[in-house]
């Protein structure tokens, strides 16, 4: 997938979760079905995870390349990128909700900042993957915590998808 296609799905994803969000009522925020994350956990979630690639694609590439080393194969599909997440999320839930368990409700007034700060770090993310050399996206890899090491193409693609996957929760349970 090139970068204007990444940026377009990016765009995507975060738009139609913010326009579900704007049809919710406004303590929306607070609730969830019993035993699972209620919408602000959703995006404390989605923040922190998008906040995190920004922060790793803020590092000089040489830093990424001698701490992180670089892809030996070719980019995955983005379709093949969700595959693998939905089959790692299948084999691995005790692992994800773990990783996941700290997430807090946040107050009404920091949910709309989370929403904000969502809206700025996707066009950050966009922003970068503009800016990034091809050969970059495909042959530098960062960690994931339950994908090992991706190129960071596919990172940006699963965050994309990420976003549509916890969308997609919402809208079907809550």
């Amino acid at each position: 997938m090139n970068k204007e296609a990444i940026n377009e799905i990016l765009e995507n994803k975060h738009q139609k979760l913010f326009d579900w969000i704007k049809n919710q009522p406004q303590d929306s925020f607070q609730k969830g079905p019993v035993g699972k994350w209620t919408t602000g956990q959703h995006i404390v979630h989605l923040v922190n995870s998008i906040k995190k690639v920004n922060h790793a694609l803020s590092f000089p590439k040489f830093i990424l390349k001698y701490k992180f080393g670089t892809s030996n194969r070719e980019v995955r599909s983005y379709e093949a990128i969700v595959k693998k997440y939905q089959d790692k999320l299948s084999k691995n839930k005790e692992k994800a909700q773990e990783f996941n368990k700290k997430v807090s409700t946040p107050s009404e007034k920091q949910y709309k900042q989370l929403l904000t700060t969502l809206q700025i770090q996707n066009k950050k993310l966009q922003h970068k993957t503009k800016r990034w050399k091809n050969e970059d996206l495909d042959n530098l890899i960062l960690p994931h915590p339950l994908m090992g090491k991706m190129p960071v193409r596919e990172i940006i693609m699963w965050t994309a998808y990420h976003t549509e996957h916890h969308a997609r929760i919402l809208e079907q349970k809550h």
